[in-house]
């Protein structure tokens, strides 16, 4: 069986799905034969070539803001009306650290510098909105003793690097958030877990000013490890955290996951 085979009509929904990491999962998700809505915060030429380049019936674009509890009921309510399930959500859509900076000089800044609005903002966004989206899909999942939400996050030292407020606490909190999601969900048929690239990818949100001196890793490393996670081969799992870059297809499946999965702590430690 391979991750393909259960993903044929399978409903997914992504956030931020119209570009970067979002636009290469929904891609990857359409071309499994899954049924995909990616979410957007407006029209644009980014989510006309996304959807243009799934093709199909089997795609829904649907313009929403995650900040807003009600755009994400609605979301979750045209999937349905659409599609008639959600299975799976991946919470994708995020700002990152390039929206939080001195103006001037486009870089990062401590955090006593932060305007305020943007930093409102984007915890809005990276905080708020995966709630939300999550919110807005859990009694559909609940109902039907089935559902798998896939929360998108970033390397540890991104969550604690100097002048990466809010973004990587934003981070830390959808972490230790996905982690009480999963046991709140426990024996219902719902899992939730992480997905990360495990360092700097080409595109934002993820990308940091300043970072990576340049060497960033390709979006196309999320495909697999988020096929499999949006599988039937993942069912059983949850409350784990992944990380692509591990993620090694010369290697058997079993053996595949467990190099991507990122051992749990019992007693996590920030400082």
């Amino acid at each position: 069986m391979s991750s393909a085979s259960s993903l044929v009509d399978r409903v997914v929904i992504v956030t931020g799905g119209s570009r970067g990491i979002g636009r290469e999962i929904a891609l990857a998700l359409a071309e499994a034969g899954a049924r995909v809505a990616i979410v957007a915060t407006a029209e644009s030429t980014h989510l006309e070539q996304t959807v243009k380049a799934a093709g199909g019936e089997r795609i829904l674009p649907i313009i929403g803001d995650v900040r807003r509890q009600a755009d994400c009921e609605r979301v979750a309510q045209e999937t349905l009306r659409t599609f008639g399930a959600i299975h799976v959500l991946f919470n994708n859509a995020a700002l990152g650290t390039p929206t939080v900076v001195d103006s001037s000089k486009r870089s990062p800044v401590p955090f006593w510098q932060a305007e305020p609005e943007s930093w409102l903002n984007l915890v809005d966004t990276n905080i708020n909105g995966f709630f939300f989206m999550s919110r807005a899909v859990a009694p559909t999942m609940l109902a039907q003793r089935f559902g798998k939400i896939i929360n998108i996050s970033t390397s540890d030292r991104t969550m604690v690097r100097a002048k990466g407020s809010p973004y990587g606490p934003s981070k830390a909190f959808i972490e230790a958030a996905s982690r009480i999601w999963a046991q709140d969900l426990e024996g219902t048929g719902v899992t939730v877990n992480v997905l990360l690239p495990g360092g700097a990818i080409n595109t934002s949100p993820t990308m940091v000013v300043g970072s990576s001196g340049g060497n960033f890793l390709p979006v196309s490393i999320m495909r697999a490890p988020a096929l499999w996670l949006a599988s039937d081969l993942a069912n059983g799992h949850t409350a784990e955290r992944f990380i692509a870059k591990k993620w090694d297809e010369k290697l058997p499946l079993e053996a595949r996951v467990a190099a991507a999965r990122d051992e749990p702590i019992e007693l996590p430690r920030i400082m």
